[in-house]
């Protein structure tokens, strides 16, 4: 399956976003709606897809492998959980520290179109290639 590369980028502004506030206000409930996001777009359907579609009217210049960009979803949503337990077993440092991660992953995407997930996604598939077959 292939993406538009645009469309990670632009979730990760957006992710950004959502976990600042979690981090500024300690809201669980926004990090529990940040999971089900990483959810999803490790599942391969992306919500903020259709706002970027209306918003962004060019084709892209060319596709990307989803597999990156699913795996690094994924990797966010275990921050996302770690950071839940956090919240819930009232370990704030845990939560803050969880989040923190994600949040710095997210930000290097959106600012820098560096996808630490992806690339911690090519050196897992380089280290167990049998998994990926």
């Amino acid at each position: 399956m292939q993406v538009d590369p645009r469309v990670p980028r632009f979730s990760a502004m957006i992710t950004t976003a959502i976990l600042a506030v979690v981090l500024v206000t300690g809201s669980g409930w926004l990090l529990a709606v940040q999971a089900v996001l990483f959810a999803l777009g490790a599942a391969g359907v992306s919500p903020y897809r259709p706002l970027f579609r209306l918003l962004v009217k060019s084709p892209p210049a060319e596709l990307e492998d989803a597999a990156p960009p699913r795996f690094a979803q994924g990797v966010g949503l275990v921050f996302a959980i770690v950071g839940l337990v956090g919240f819930i077993a009232q370990i704030v440092p845990l939560a803050l520290a969880a989040t923190a991660a994600a949040l710095l992953a997210a930000f290097l995407n959106a600012a820098f179109g560096f996808c630490l997930g992806c690339e911690m996604y090519l050196i897992v598939r380089r280290l167990l290639p049998a998994a990926f077959r």
